[in-house]
């Protein structure tokens, strides 16, 4: 039996009532929402294992929304089930094989188009947790449109293919994430030092597990909340100095 890997129960969270709305793009659903005013910046949220509809993902995108970005979660998962936490973390191995965080590149191409040609985007950024931070860490190496991206606690898996980015990425990883041991954190740090050209940043926030960077503020414990806040507004800063 594997340990549950998220440290917060994802099953007491509090109700939220999202401020956006959902639009069908080409064969992909996406919660989207806009700022007060109009603007040509953009920025896609790559949602966790739990899902375009989980409530803490939505909270995210109206929060870049509010910071002046036109900000959409697209379903990655294609209509599929997300993870509940209810499934057995045994299974797990099995429904990521049908879920690669490595292949949203067709998904990321329609929502591109979309955020251009109906939205009038010009410039786009992209952050993503969890599953969707490793899906960032894809796509910013393979996808020049996107302008700056900012991966959080996205597992690091090393192959010499994963550290030539294309363009500006953050990396935030908390230290008691025991998905991801701070070896892995240092060695992407070295290679990024020997392959990478572009602005990179890497930043672990201490205490923090996997996880804790997208809690809405009711849920979060008081000791933590100070770390939260800060590695939101690096994240926003990040997508600001950029995008």
């Amino acid at each position: 039996q594997m340990a549950d890997p998220f440290l917060y129960n994802t099953g007491e969270r509090s109700h939220y009532g999202c401020l956006g709305h959902e639009v069908q793009i080409e064969y992909l659903k996406a919660y989207v929402c806009r700022p007060s005013f109009s603007t040509d910046k953009a920025v896609i949220v790559v949602h966790d294992v739990f899902g375009w509809r989980f409530p803490d993902i939505r909270y995210i995108v109206d929060l870049m929304a509010g910071h002046g970005y036109i900000t959409i979660c697209p379903d990655f998962f294609k209509g599929t089930e997300p993870w509940t936490s209810t499934d057995h973390w045994a299974d797990f191995p099995d429904w990521m094989k049908n879920h690669d965080p490595t292949k949203v590149d067709k998904e990321a191409d329609v929502v591109l188009k979309y955020l251009k040609e109906q939205c009038g985007a010009k410039k786009i950024g992209i952050v993503g947790f969890s599953w969707g931070g490793m899906a960032v860490h894809h796509l910013m190496l393979k996808n020049p449109q996107l302008t700056a991206g900012v991966s959080l606690y996205g597992i690091v898996r090393d192959s010499e293919e994963r550290y030539s980015l294309l363009n500006p990425t953050f990396f935030i990883f908390g230290e008691k994430d025991h998905t991801i041991s701070l070896d892995q954190i240092f060695l992407l740090e070295d290679k990024l030092k020997q392959y990478c050209k572009v602005p990179y940043k890497i930043k672990v926030y201490p205490g923090q597990v996997h996880g804790f960077a997208q809690l809405k503020p009711e849920d979060m414990k008081p000791e933590d909340k100070p770390y939260i806040e800060e590695a939101r507004r690096d994240m926003i800063d990040w997508i600001k100095m950029f995008v």
